[in-house]
């Protein structure tokens, strides 16, 4: 058995997520000592923990926790789901470090511009400029 001290360490959750995640039903119940009444943890429960706090960390909110737990209980009937509950975030994630890239690029031209600027390069600063407003249209798009 484990406390909720040990189960917030092992599975890197805060103590108050960990209660937070019991509160809205995605552990437990879990057992209470019965001179205490502080929780007590088994495996299972902390191998749950682990399996969330990966998902957490992949920006896996809530409910589709939830529904990840709930297809994780019924196995290999539930496979094709929990395939594509998983790579709806995996192309979510995609999608962000698309659009990560395309700031990137526009930090690094306007950075370019203003280091033509600084050289009083004509030639350069006009190319910065350009390659600018190609970002910048791409930049919109991820907004």
């Amino acid at each position: 058995m484990f406390t909720i001290q040990d189960v917030s360490r092992r599975s890197g959750l805060s103590e108050p997520t960990v209660r937070y995640y019991e509160q809205v039903g995605l552990i437990g119940p879990i057992r209470r000592d019965e001179s205490s009444g502080h929780r007590r943890y088994d495996e299972a429960d902390l191998h749950t923990l682990e399996s969330l706090a990966c998902l957490r960390a992949t920006g896996v909110g809530i409910e589709d926790m939830r529904v990840y737990e709930a297809n994780r209980a019924r196995g290999r009937a539930a496979a094709a789901e929990q395939r594509d509950l998983l790579l709806r975030h995996a192309e979510r994630i995609e999608a962000e470090i698309a659009a990560q890239h395309v700031r990137l690029e526009y930090l690094r031209v306007k950075a370019a511009l203003w280091e033509a600027r600084d050289r009083r390069d004509a030639a350069a600063e006009a190319a910065a400029v350009e390659r600018t407003m190609e970002v910048i249209t791409r930049l919109e798009v991820v907004r």
